[in-house]
């Protein structure tokens, strides 16, 4: 009995892929097991978004390889696109997949045993087609995530993912439709559809990504559709009008920010203003008033002076995020902030980021709060002991109710507790 035990460093969409290179393995016969156990074959999914990402890819490796001596490593995803022949050379890899040729992992990783010799199959990216990766098992049984689209030609000043995700590519329309009809004839009540760049998709197609969007919320037995990230640019009238139509589909619209200062916006060369970010909100209020906007925020970016920041936090209260995901700034070789003059202290990046962190706590309280007394229906996920079960809203509320996992039901929120509502199912 051959075994594999898998660990993913980043973002849900290498969770994504690495399910489904796990889901390959185990067709060909392999039993998954923890990653702290025993195992023939150790698959690493690297990060390198961030130096930290490239530390723990890294130090990830040298661990599998020092506790497990007679095992062989696949180590794939970001890192091992932009590092590959570094990685190669590393003891015990047998495998080094980037970003694309992932559905024949097996092959290849066999292809390298029988040969015994490291196979460097990492592809040129330059003219690379929509890999369709196809998981039909995900965590739990109530939410599923679905990938339609990848890459990203955006290249803002601090981002070196264009350069390891390669192009703009998407799912075909009518993939995504199968793809969601076979998700919900599995069981999965809510999908949420994501990318590397999920605004991008269908360009070049004729397709857009509200086309996919109706595909998934129109497949048999979906009954909620939640989104991952998305420019503030792709809200536009149009947009959520059609969005506002569409009743499964989730009230909560990740549009990522970064800075709410606009001479930071243009140094990051983000494609929007914190003006157009704000009618960006508006008119998803508009059509859909108690939606939550959540957002990530840079803290720190080179130049970023404390009146910068400060005009971060006054934006983020004027448009009263519901979430916000902070992160001290990351120096990436490659890309043009690591040649910007001003390149932040560690330390004022490590406490605009904690100040960042607070208000968020506080905004996402105060958002949970002006949504009790409403009835909401509520997706329950998981256990919460004395017959009481935890799930979320369609604005990604956490909720405790007297339910059980899996039942999706109304809710009136009746208390809060932090950022927790508490309720009662509605019959």
């Amino acid at each position: 009995m051959r075994t594999i035990a898998t660990y993913t460093l980043g973002c849900k969409v290498n969770q994504y892929d690495t399910e489904a290179m796990l889901e390959r393995f185990e067709r060909a016969g392999y039993v998954s097991v923890p990653f702290q156990d025993v195992a023939d074959v150790y698959l690493i999914n690297t990060c390198t978004v961030t130096g930290t990402g490239d530390q723990k890819s890294m130090k990830t490796i040298r661990r599998a390889a020092r506790e497990h001596p007679g095992c062989a490593i696949v180590v794939c995803g970001c890192l091992a696109q932009r590092a590959a022949a570094e990685i190669a050379a590393m003891d015990n890899v047998a495998l080094v997949l980037g970003v694309q040729r992932r559905a024949e992992v097996v092959r290849l990783l066999e292809d390298a045993l029988a040969s015994g010799q490291t196979i460097n199959a990492v592809a040129p990216l330059k003219s690379a087609d929509f890999e369709p990766l196809f998981v039909s098992r995900h965590e739990g049984r109530t939410r599923a995530t679905m990938k339609i689209q990848e890459g990203c030609d955006r290249y803002c000043s601090y981002c070196i993912i264009p350069s390891v995700r390669g192009p703009v590519r998407s799912m075909p329309l009518e993939q995504v439709a199968d793809e969601a009809a076979r998700l919900g004839a599995a069981g999965y009540p809510e999908i949420v559809v994501t990318g590397i760049h999920l605004a991008s998709y269908g360009r070049g197609t004729g397709d857009t990504l509200m086309d996919a969007i109706r595909a998934v919320h129109a497949a048999p037995g979906v009954r909620r559709v939640r989104l991952g990230s998305l420019e503030p640019v792709t809200v536009t009238e149009e947009f959520a009008r059609a969005a506002s139509q569409l009743p499964g589909l989730m009230r909560q619209f990740h549009l990522s920010l970064q800075s709410g200062s606009a001479t930071v916006l243009k140094r990051m060369h983000r494609r929007y203003t914190p003006d157009e970010y704000r009618q960006a909100v508006d008119t998803l209020r508009r059509y859909m008033p108690d939606c939550a906007v959540t957002t990530d925020v840079i803290a720190g970016f080179p130049g970023e002076t404390e009146a910068e920041f400060a005009e971060t936090l006054d934006f983020a209260r004027e448009v009263r995020l519901a979430r916000i995901h902070a992160f001290p700034y990351s120096r990436r070789t490659g890309t043009v902030a690591d040649g910007l003059p001003g390149q932040v202290d560690e330390a004022v990046k490590r406490e605009r980021t904690r100040r960042l962190i607070a208000l968020g706590n506080q905004l996402e309280r105060e958002y949970v709060s002006t949504l009790m007394g409403s009835c909401q229906q509520v997706l329950f996920e998981q256990d919460a002991g004395d017959g009481m079960a935890e799930g979320y809203t369609g604005q990604y509320v956490r909720v405790r109710a007297v339910a059980k996992p899996g039942q999706l039901a109304a809710v009136r929120l009746e208390r809060a507790e932090g950022t927790l509502a508490l309720g009662t199912v509605i019959d």
